[in-house]
C-alpha cells in the first residue's frame, strides 16, 4: 500500500476519477436523498428514483446493481490506459510485477474481511465465523485475472478468453445439471452458485444465505467486466490519434450495442447481480461503458472539471473512503457538527439537510487530502 503526498507526475484520467468517484457517492450516503426529497416535496415521483437505490432481490436490475461492476470495470479501464506485454522479459525482470499484483490481491482482499466485520462488530476469534467473500476481494480477484491476461496474452487471445467466460458461464449454469438437483435451476438454493459456496467457501455467507453475492463461482464472470474495461481503457488511450469525440462516440455506441445484447440473453439468462450471469455483464458493461463516454466527453473533452470537483476527489481516494463507510461513524459525526442546525431547520427540510451534512463531512475529508496531493491506493 503506498500513500503519496508529491505531487505525481503521471497525469491522471479526470473522468476516470470522477466517475469512481460518481459510482462511490452513492453509497456514501447519496441513495439518502431521493427519500429525502419525497419527504420534502411530497411528489411520489420520488419514489421510483427510490426503488433504484436498492438492489433487486433477485432477477432484474436497478441503478444499485451497478455501483459494483462499474467499479470493476472502471479498475479495467486504468489498466488499459497503459497496457504492457512482460511475457517477453526474464523472470527477474517480472517478479515484481507479480510481487505488485499479490501484494494488491491479499491487501485488497484482507480490505474486504475488514470491511464486513467493520463498526460495531469487529473480527470474531473463531475463524469460522468470519465471512472472507467481499466487494473488494472479487474487486482484487477481477483485477488480478485480467491483469495476467493483459501482461501475458495477446488482444485476440484476451477476446477469445472473454467470449469464453460468457458463454461457458452461460452453459455451466443453464445446462449442466447440479448434483442431486436439476440443470438450469437458477434459484438461491439450487444453483450452482449456491451447490459451490455451501461445499468450498470458508467461513460464513452473506446474511447465512445459500448462495454468497460476492461467492466463489460468480467470480469468473466478474473478469469478464474487468477486460471490457481494459478494452476501454486502451481505446480512450488512442484518442490522440483517433479524435476524443470519436472515441466517446465509440465508447457510448460499443455500450448501446452491450447493453442490447444483454437484455436480449436475459430472456434465456436471466439478468442477476447475486448469480452474476453473462447477460449481467453485458448490461452493467453497456452502462458502465456509457457513463465513461459521457464523464470522458464533459470532463476531459470539454474540461468541464469544476463541476465534478466533488466526484473527482472521492474517486481519487476510493478505495480509503470506501472502508472508511463501514469503519467510521459518519452519521455521528455529522449529527454531532451539524445536528443543531438540522434541528433548527423546518421539519420537511430535515432530512434533505441531513443527508447533505453526512455527504460534506465525508467531503471535507477528502478535499483536505487531495488538496494536500495524499492519494491512498493499493
Amino acid at each position: 500500500m503506498t500513500t503519496t503526498d508529491t505531487v505525481k507526475k503521471k497525469q491522471r484520467l479526470a473522468s476516470l476519477d470522477a466517475l469512481r468517484g460518481f459510482d462511490m457517492f452513492w453509497i456514501l450516503g447519496g441513495q439518502g436523498i431521493f427519500a429525502a426529497l419525497l419527504v420534502l416535496t411530497g411528489w411520489q415521483g420520488w419514489k421510483a428514483f427510490e426503488a433504484q437505490t436498492v438492489h433487486s432481490p433477485w432477477h432484474g436490475f436497478t441503478f444499485y446493481d451497478l455501483i459494483f461492476p462499474l467499479f470493476i470495470f472502471l479498475s479495467g479501464v486504468a489498466m488499459g490506459l497503459s497496457p504492457k506485454r512482460i511475457d517477453h522479459l526474464h523472470l527477474k525482470e517480472r517478479l515484481p510485477y507479480y510481487q505488485k499484483a499479490l501484494k494488491r490481491l491479499v491487501i485488497l482482499s484482507a480490505f474486504g474481511v475488514l470491511y464486513n466485520h467493520g463498526w460495531g462488530t469487529g473480527i470474531p476469534m473463531a475463524l469460522d465465523e468470519i465471512r472472507y467473500a467481499s466487494v473488494l476481494g472479487r474487486i482484487a480477484i477481477a483485477w488480478f485475472i485480467a491483469a495476467m491476461l493483459v501482461w501475458h496474452t495477446s488482444m485476440r487471445t484476451q477476446v477469445m478468453v472473454l467470449v469464453g467466460i460468457l458463454v461457458g458461464y452461460w452453459l455451466w449454469l443453464c445446462f449442466i445439471p447440479v448434483p442431486g438437483g436439476l440443470a438450469g435451476d437458477l434459484s438461491a438454493e439450487g444453483s450452482w452458485n449456491a451447490w459451490i459456496d455451501q461445499r468450498l467457501l470458508p467461513g460464513i455467507s452473506y446474511q447465512n444465505r445459500p448462495v454468497d453475492p460476492e461467492g466463489i463461482l460468480s467470480n469468473i464472470p466478474a473478469v469478464a467486466n474487468a477486460m471490457m474495461g481494459v478494452f476501454a481503457g486502451r481505446l480512450i488511450a488512442q484518442a490522440q490519434e483517433r479524435g476524443q469525440w470519436r472515441i466517446a462516440a465509440i465508447l457510448f455506441g460499443s455500450g448501446l450495442v452491450s447493453l442490447v445484447l444483454g437484455w436480449l440473453w436475459d430472456g434465456i439468462f436471466p439478468v442477476n447481480k447475486e448469480l452474476w450471469t453473462s447477460s449481467f455483464v453485458l448490461v452493467t458493461v453497456g452502462w458502465s461503458a456509457m457513463l465513461l463516454a459521457v464523464f470522458y466527453a464533459l470532463v476531459d473533452v470539454l474540461g468541464l472539471q469544476r463541476w465534478a470537483y466533488p466526484f473527482v476527489i472521492i474517486g481519487a481516494n476510493s478505495i480509503i473512503i470506501y472502508l472508511a463507510s463501514s469503519l467510521v461513524s459518519w452519521s455521528h459525526i455529522s449529527k454531532s457538527l451539524f445536528g443543531g442546525v438540522i434541528r433548527a431547520v423546518p421539519e420537511p427540510w430535515q432530512p434533505l439537510v441531513g443527508v447533505i451534512a453526512l455527504l460534506g463531512v465525508q467531503l471535507l475529508v477528502l478535499h483536505w487530502m487531495y488538496r494536500r496531493k495524499i492519494f491512498v491506493s493499493v
